[in-house]
């Protein structure tokens, strides 16, 4: 059998991380890219191969890929747009300026990316672009404004390119994870401190009640949270099934929502969710 490649984005640590040893054990030739350089030099001390793609910088997205391209003589056989960030805060605390900054990663980069794999995988007469989305990419919850809206918007772009690839040998694959250990909520302090003026809000008090605490203190993992190798496992059944799925749903949480959410008349649906 031919080796398979794959490009993984998001690859530091946490769902990328994990996806790229796991592909790498089944033999597929990872191209494991990261935003720093530094976590790129760490993978290559690694053995991995390991471009520097930021989703905000158009120019790196081209040059990663090309880079990918180059080495495998213009083909690939799969892309797994994984990366992300989460801004918390409630959505009317939320600037213009907030939303337009998360959306260029979490989801005109993977727009840009997608659409410049898409030739490569014509010409090829195959290929796999995988999608990673939310339990919040159709289930929304509160203080999450920014991460929600750019899953949901996910979820329709992909959706809407899965249709149009239908005539073509290229399949277009959601992953829909719940809670995973991963570093997102340390990693979105940084974008809250930039973007939210917590202490000038309404909500103040709700801030300093509830989301402060969660953001801040260090916890064990949440009651249903999976490491993650659980991702690890859809995206492998995603890539090496002869006829894969439209979605593949990780976590009990995830599974639990997508069967409420078509059950639940919305006001019913809102009480649970306002709950969580």
């Amino acid at each position: 059998m031919a080796e398979r490649s794959i490009l993984i984005t998001g690859c530091s640590s946490g769902i990328g991380y994990d996806a790229a040893l796991g592909l790498r054990e089944r033999g597929w030739r990872v191209f494991a890219s990261c935003r720093k350089e530094a976590d790129c030099a760490r993978l290559r001390g690694e053995g991995f191969e390991s471009p520097r793609l930021d989703y905000a910088d158009e120019e790196s997205i081209e040059a990663a890929l090309g880079e990918v391209l180059e080495a495998t003589g213009g083909k690939l056989d799969a892309l797994f747009n994984n990366g992300a960030y989460a801004l918390p805060g409630a959505v009317e605390d939320l600037p213009r300026a907030a939303l337009r900054e998360i959306f260029e990663t979490n989801l005109f980069g993977y727009h840009d990316l997608a659409r410049r794999v898409i030739p490569a995988m014509r010409r090829q007469g195959h290929g796999r672009i995988l999608n990673c989305s939310s339990v919040l990419g159709f289930a929304a919850l509160k203080w999450r404004g920014a991460y929600n809206s750019t899953k949901f918007a996910l979820e329709g772009l992909t959706d809407t390119l899965r249709l149009e690839m239908r005539d073509t040998p290229i399949r277009v694959i959601l992953i829909n994870p719940g809670p995973i250990t991963t570093k997102i909520r340390e990693n979105s302090i940084p974008h809250f401190e930039k973007w939210i003026d917590w202490e000038h809000s309404s909500r103040a008090d709700e801030y300093r009640g509830g989301l402060m605490k969660r953001l801040y203190e260090k916890r064990g993992p949440d009651r249903f949270e999976l490491p993650p190798s659980a991702v690890t496992r859809k995206v492998i059944a995603a890539l090496e099934s002869p006829n894969p799925k439209a979605r593949y749903l990780v976590t009990t949480p995830t599974y639990a929502m997508w069967y409420l959410r078509r059950i639940l008349p919305t006001r019913m649906l809102d009480r649970i969710l306002a709950k969580g």
